[in-house]
C-alpha cells in the first residue's frame, strides 16, 4: 500500500477510492454538494481508458450504470438527495435483477429541493430500499475523508460478493471536508471478480446468450426469487454488520451512550470529550453499516442506560435505535433539519439535561 498521505476532499476521496477499486464506468449528473465527484471522474477516467459520461439526467445515469454492470463492468454513479430520489427506480431494477453497482449519496437538506447544506434526512430512503418492491441496499456511512476512500473501495467488493447495489451515504459536510489520507492499493482489471452471469452472446465461452431482467410475470416464481434474495440478506446481516464504539463497556462505567453517524458522529466525539472534562462518563456508538444496522450490538451496549441519538434530521435513525433496545433503555433525540449542524456544546448540554436528575 502507498503510505504517502495526500490531502483530498471527501468527494475526491470517494472518486479515487472508486477508481482504485476498479470502477470501469462512471455515469453522473451535476448537483451540489457532490460535484467534485463528477469533476474528478471527468478528469481521470478517460485518461485511464475507462468510461465517463455526464448523462442527460439522473434517470439516464442510473440506467447507464445498470447496463454497464450487466455487461460486466464495475460501474458507479453519484448524486445528492434530490438526484438520488430520481435514481430510485433504476436502483430497484438493479436490486430486482441482482445487478451489483455502487451509488454515492452526498446528502443535503430537504425535502424537495431543500438546501445545499449538509443533512441526514435520507436515512429512511437509504436503509429501507428507497424504491418500489421488497429489497435492501447495503449502506456504508463514512465520518472522515479516509473512510470516504476506504468505504467506496470496499463497496465494490460487497456489491460483487452479494450481487446487489451498495450505497455510500456521506452528508455534504463529509463530502466537502479536507483531510490527509492514505489511499488504498489499485486493483488491476484482471484482479477483479469474474462475472459469468453477464449479458451477451457467450458462444466463445461455451455458453448461450444471457438475458438479465427484474421482470417475472408469474407471481409464485417472483416470490420465490425474492425469498432467495432475502435469504442472502440474512447472510449479510450475519457477516457484514460494522460499527465503532468506545467508552461503552461495563468496565468503562458509561452513564449515557451517544449514537450518531457521519458529521453528527464527529460532533458527538467532541461532546464526549467535553463530558469527560466535566467528570461525566459518556460512551459513543456509531453504526458504520446503516443497513444492516447493528441492532444486537447496540442492544448489549445500551441495556439499561439512557441513549442520546444525534441526527441532522428530525428523527430517522432514532427509530432503529429504539428497535435495538426494545424499551429496555430510554432513548432521546437531538435532531436538526434543513442543513443545521448540531454543535458539541449543544450535545453536551443535552447530556447534562438527561443526566440532571441522576447526578
Amino acid at each position: 500500500m502507498n503510505e504517502e498521505r495526500v490531502l483530498m476532499k471527501g468527494n475526491e476521496a470517494i472518486a479515487e477510492g472508486a477508481i482504485r477499486a476498479g470502477c470501469w464506468a462512471y455515469f453522473g449528473y451535476p448537483i451540489t454538494p457532490q460535484n467534485e465527484i463528477i469533476a474528478y471522474m471527468a478528469q481521470h477516467m478517460l485518461d485511464l481508458g475507462r468510461v465517463f459520461i455526464q448523462a442527460e439526467s439522473e434517470v439516464a445515469a442510473i440506467n447507464m450504470v445498470y447496463g454497464a454492470s450487466c455487461a460486466g463492468m464495475r460501474a458507479m454513479t453519484s448524486s445528492s438527495s434530490p438526484g438520488i430520489s430520481l435514481k430510485q427506480e433504476g436502483i430497484s431494477y438493479a436490486a430486482g435483477a441482482d445487478v451489483p453497482c455502487v451509488i454515492a449519496n452526498v446528502s443535503r437538506g430537504g425535502p424537495g429541493l431543500g438546501s445545499i447544506a449538509p443533512a441526514q434526512g435520507d436515512y429512511f430512503q437509504a436503509t429501507r430500499g428507497g424504491g418500489h418492491g421488497d429489497y435492501y441496499t447495503i449502506v456504508l456511512a463514512p465520518k472522515s475523508v479516509q473512510e470516504c476512500a476506504d468505504f467506496t473501495y470496499q463497496a465494490f467488493d460487497l456489491a460483487d460478493k452479494y450481487r446487489m447495489p451498495v450505497l455510500v451515504l456521506a452528508d455534504g459536510m463529509i463530502g466537502q471536508l479536507m483531510e490527509g489520507i492514505i489511499l488504498p492499493p489499485e486493483k488491476k482489471r484482471e484482479e477483479l471478480p469474474a462475472r459469468p452471469w453477464a449479458v451477451g452472446n457467450m458462444a466463445k465461452a461455451g455458453r448461450p446468450a444471457i438475458h438479465i431482467t427484474s421482470l417475472d410475470l408469474v407471481p409464485e416464481i417472483l416470490e420465490e426469487k425474492t425469498k432467495i434474495r432475502f435469504d442472502r440478506y440474512e447472510t449479510i446481516k450475519k457477516n457484514e454488520v460494522r460499527f465503532e464504539e468506545y467508552g461503552c463497556s461495563a468496565s468503562d462505567g458509561a452513564e449515557i451512550i451517544l449514537t450518531a453517524y457521519g458529521t453528527s458522529a464527529r460532533v458527538c466525539q467532541g461532546a464526549v470529550k467535553l463530558a469527560e472534562a466535566a467528570g461525566i462518563k459518556a460512551g459513543f456508538f456509531r453504526p458504520i453499516t446503516l443497513w444492516p444496522f447493528p441492532y444486537e450490538e447496540l442492544a448489549k451496549i445500551g441495556a439499561g442506560k439512557p441513549i442520546l441519538t444525534v441526527e441532522m434530521s428530525l428523527g430517522q435513525m432514532v427509530e432503529d435505535v429504539r428497535l435495538s433496545v426494545l424499551g429496555n433503555s430510554p432513548v432521546h433525540l437531538l435532531g436538526h433539519s434543513g442543513g443545521v449542524i448540531p454543535t458539541e456544546e449543544e450535545v453536551f448540554a443535552e447530556i447534562k439535561k438527561i443526566l440532571g436528575s441522576k447526578r
